[in-house]
């Protein structure tokens, strides 16, 4: 099963949102995964396969590339289309 974190800056109410955006986008596209909701404090200790977060959190993960940056952390159509070429690329789909 894949792990996902999303990630903000308090780890609470954006998150949280992100965690629902998300579980939205994977099931439309049949993908399990089981997804947490984390602060940017403690999301770099925490393994997972990949990072959901913002673009206003780009500049903490420029050296990650299991990434994927949401411009509307509730839109679902963003999401699926973004997680959907993320899992193309690294074989997921």
């Amino acid at each position: 099963m894949l792990k996902i974190i999303t990630v903000c800056g308090l780890g609470v109410g954006s998150s949280l949102i992100m965690k629902m955006t998300v579980d939205s986008a994977c099931a439309q596209l049949g993908v399990k995964c089981g997804i947490e909701h984390w602060d940017m404090g403690t999301v770099k200790g925490k393994p997972c396969d990949l990072i959901v977060t913002t673009n206003e959190f780009k500049k903490n993960f420029q050296d990650q590339e299991n990434v994927v940056y949401l411009t509307n952390m509730v839109d679902v159509k963003e999401a699926k289309e973004k997680l959907e070429v993320y899992f193309q690329e690294h074989g997921i789909l």
